[in-house]
């Protein structure tokens, strides 16, 4: 007793009763905690222990911000206490702050070096946070005072991995063993096989193949290892490496094993120095190989079809009809999916079109005679084959083409959904959105309760820009207590609908929910990030090394996924609009104030049913077992005040601070990096932004936007400073030459590109910028209308966007040209008529029948 110090020391009654609060914590049971620490905080105020300690109990009792308050007082009380820390940590930790929690957890140590359960949440801090040398130094502490745990040993070794010292995990891993043969392991232990796996890994890893191989065959004799294929698959790759006259037999067995594997033939034609490219000197040899597993395997497919990436002109021909026709025989709707690959080279997509052709001849004749005995070909087959060239008309842009084969195929079977899917996705390729959604619609209506088409047709409105529509879908099938159907798509984390329905947003105008979705879309990805905690504790409990390894490989690579890149380079555009534009923000919350009728009761429902959610989860938080939060409370429903925030350039600079290395070879990555940092005065970061952008495509239009715009922003005061202006100045003549003006510059690079609109467009906003005349910038920009120029229906629609925003009286002439050049597209027509066709989009052919049968 005489260590503690005279304000921490309790009489045995109260430190019994702080035992008892220990427990009664561990064992969530929160209101007996509360009364327990309040008896002690009776006699002793001051006792910072018991102070965190209630703190604690509170904010697990939905009382958070009373219990934070709480706890950072019991700090002050007790600045030496590692139960204040302790819990401290546990507070930060809570709220996911890490680093924070992290820096407690050190200071509860200095205290208590010793303690099992600070180290234990130390290590798993440590490696959330990638600090691999100290989870080295934290698990060797942990060992040493728990050597006779078998999991502290494979954690250290794991810790040494993570850190790159294989070396020292290999003679981790070997002290291990040597523990292991004093006991009897059982047979078939799954822990013991895992780490024999890891064992094995590491070898690999560290290019010991032979002794690799040796732990390999040995354990996989004796049983040790339990994973068979995994057993095969490592032994194929390690004979492979040590170019054994084996390793051909072992990679025969693998494709074997799983015939439709495509990395097992990789594998064994890799092993035989032969690749996929159709342009290898050895092309002939893997293609014979390949043939010879389809004649061994005639079941398989993976041959067949690999072997259609290598052969070329009439062998290929010969090999792709087959193939073709066994798909169209069989009905197999992914048949295009499947080969669409192959598009690539020319010739070859040629010579698919014209063994297409062929078979729809052969199964038309053969469709109006189902009642012939002299075939085996379904009278479907003809409508898988026109299913299938609308397809690779759909592909090569000839959406005409792809119409009338739906429209044949219609004719034969007006009931398979997959047509009028089919139909939606030429008619939005063609620029017809509000037809899509409608052919959605009538795909939907066909199966009411198949949740593919509704989603399917969701996602089509939203394409369309109708978001109450498509929310009114989507409530079909999302949970009915739930406060929107978005609220509930929100908390189940889809991606697909988060992006949708911001994109949706974002082209209507409504900046806001467009933010607020795209905020969505970066917070599932935080809420990914914080996920993988747990399995820091949990694999190495549960000896699951290989997947935790590949786990936390995978998440340090988590947002170059093509959803957060999308959200982030969308959100940083409208946090640069609204920096550049402030009254963005205002205007936002002016137009909530002016709600339709239908808008105001779908947001007074809204208002109720989160009521009711909340006043559930309070009742919810006074059982002691749960001891469960309140459901917290959006106050900016409509992304009102996100818009109006004081920092949009650091928001942006947040979100896309992992692209710059997850997504580097992405150029939009460096022109959004660009527009952020030139805007934060960061004209070195702007300058390496475009060397960059510069270095994937240095005649990307929107980097000659920015070449012309960066050389204003760093002539115009206020002067960059003195420190960074040579290194600016050198970078700057990279960029765009001292001794070339803006204006020649421009007007080289028209030249350049005189038949590309994109580049066209580009030109036209770099003029704006020079303050060239309007009638000029409009020459310009018409040039796009000549009939050597191609054109996109996207592009299109930017320089109807530049002419309007110019104001230009030619904007019109423009509308009406594109409504020639693309017959089918509606995005061009006046408001008036698109108001029609949303009415027709939303029309519906039937009821929605409680059941459909009989649909093929």
């Amino acid at each position: 007793m005489s260590d503690i110090p005279a304000k921490r020391a309790l009489p045995p009654k109260e430190s019994t009763l702080f035992k008892e609060l220990l427990t009664l914590y561990e064992t969530r049971q929160l209101k007996k905690g509360l009364k327990t620490a309040d008896q002690i905080l009776k006699k002793f105020p001051e006792h910072g222990e018991t102070t965190c300690m209630k703190g604690l109990v509170l904010t697990h009792m939905g009382r958070r911000e009373e219990g934070i308050e709480l706890v950072r007082k019991g700090v002050r009380l007790d600045l030496t206490s590692h139960i204040c820390w302790h819990v401290y940590g546990l507070i930060h930790k809570g709220e996911k702050n890490y680093e924070e929690a992290l820096k407690c957890y050190t200071q509860a140590l200095r205290f208590d070096k010793e303690n099992l359960n600070i180290l234990r949440d130390a290590a798993q801090l440590q490696t959330q946070l990638r600090i691999y040398d100290g989870l080295v130094e934290t698990r060797h502490t942990l060992l040493k005072i728990r050597p006779a745990m078998r999991q502290h040993w494979m954690a250290l070794a794991v810790a040494y991995h993570l850190n790159g010292n294989l070396a020292e995990a290999k003679k981790i891993l070997e002290h291990y063993e040597a523990t292991l043969k004093a006991q009897n392991v059982p047979d078939y232990d799954v822990e013991h096989s895992e780490t024999m796996l890891y064992h094995v890994r590491l070898l690999e890893d560290l290019g010991e193949f032979t002794e690799a191989l040796a732990m390999l065959d040995v354990n996989a004799k004796s049983r040790a290892i339990v994973d068979r294929t995994s057993i095969m698959e490592i032994r194929a790759r390690l004979l492979s490496k040590l170019e054994s006259d084996e390793a051909e037999h072992a990679w025969r067995v693998l494709v074997e094993h799983n015939p439709d594997c495509y990395e097992y033939y990789r594998g064994y034609l890799s092993n035989l120095g032969l690749t996929l490219d159709a342009t290898d000197a050895n092309a002939s040899r893997a293609l014979s190989i390949l043939e010879e597993f389809s004649i061994q395997i005639p079941r398989a497919t993976a041959p067949r079809r690999l072997a259609l990436t290598i052969a070329s002109g009439d062998h290929f021909k010969e090999l792709v009809t087959p193939y073709l026709f066994s798909g169209l025989k069989k009905g197999v709707p992914s048949l295009f999916s499947d080969i669409k690959g192959l598009y690539q080279d020319t010739p070859k997509q040629q010579i698919i079109e014209e063994v297409a052709v062929a078979a729809r001849d052969k199964f038309s004749s053969t469709s109006l005679e189902p009642s012939s005995s002299t075939t085996d070909i379904e009278p479907t087959t003809y409508l898988w084959t026109l299913y299938f060239l609308a397809q690779h008309h759909s592909y090569l842009g000839r959406h005409s083409q792809a119409l009338k084969m739906l429209e044949l195929a219609l004719a034969h079977t007006p009931t398979l959904p997959e047509l009028h899917m089919f139909k939606g996705r030429v008619l939005k390729r063609a620029g017809d959105l509000l037809g899509g959604a409608r052919c959605l619609e009538d795909a939907r209506f066909l199966d009411g309760q198949d949740r593919f088409l509704n989603t399917k047709s969701a996602k089509y409105r939203l394409r369309a820009g109708m978001v109450e529509e498509a929310s009114a879908l989507l409530g079909l099938f999302t949970k009915k207590d739930a406060i929107s159907p978005g609220a509930d798509l929100e908390d189940m984390q889809s991606l697909f609908y988060l992006i949708e329905e911001a994109d949706a947003h974002n082209k209507n105008g409504n900046f806001g929910p467009a933010l607020k979705k795209y905020m969505a879309v970066n917070k599932v990805f935080d809420e990914v990030e914080d996920d993988q905690y747990d399995f820091h504790g949990y694999s190495l409990r549960k000896f699951t090394i290989n997947i935790y390894l590949n786990l936390l490989t995978w998440e340090d690579r988590l947002r170059s996924h093509p959803a957060y890149v999308k959200a982030a380079l969308s959100a940083s555009r409208i946090f640069v609009a609204v920096h550049d534009d402030p009254s963005i923000g205002t205007a936002a919350n002016a137009s909530g104030a002016q709600l339709t009728d239908a808008q105001k009761k779908a947001k007074k429902k809204a208002k109720k049913a989160a009521q009711k959610i909340q006043e559930d989860a309070k009742k919810g938080s006074n059982n002691d077992d749960k001891g469960l939060e309140p459901t917290p409370k959006d106050d900016d429903p409509d992304g009102s005040k996100l818009l109006q925030c004081t920092d949009p350039l650091e928001r942006a600079a947040k979100l896309l601070k992992p692209l710059v290395t997850l997504a580097d070879t992405n150029i939009e990555v460096w022109i959004a990096t660009y527009d952020v940092a030139v805007r934060r005065k960061k004209y070195l970061q702007a300058s390496k932004a475009l060397a960059q952008a510069a270095a994937i495509d240095s005649e990307y239009p929107e980097l000659h936007i920015r070449r012309v715009e960066f050389r204003q922003a760093v002539s115009s005061p206020p002067e960059p400073p003195q420190a960074v202006a040579p290194i600016l100045a050198d970078l700057m003549s990279k960029l765009l030459a001292d001794e070339v003006s803006s204006e020649a510059f421009n007007s080289q690079y028209l030249q350049r590109h005189s038949a590309s609109a994109p580049a066209i467009l580009a030109v036209a906003k770099v003029q704006v910028k020079l303050q060239a005349p309007r009638e000029q910038v409009e020459e310009t920009v018409l040039t796009a209308m000549r009939e050597e120029v191609p054109i996109d229906i996207k592009t299109a629609l930017a320089i109807v966007a530049f002419l309007g925003t110019i104001k230009s009286p030619r904007e019109e002439e423009f509308r009406t040209w594109c409504g020639e050049k693309f017959p089918l597209a509606t995005v061009f027509k006046p408001a008036a008529e698109l108001a029609a066709l949303r009415e027709l989009a939303l029309a519906a052919p039937q009821e929605v029948p409680d059941k459909v049968e009989d649909v093929p």
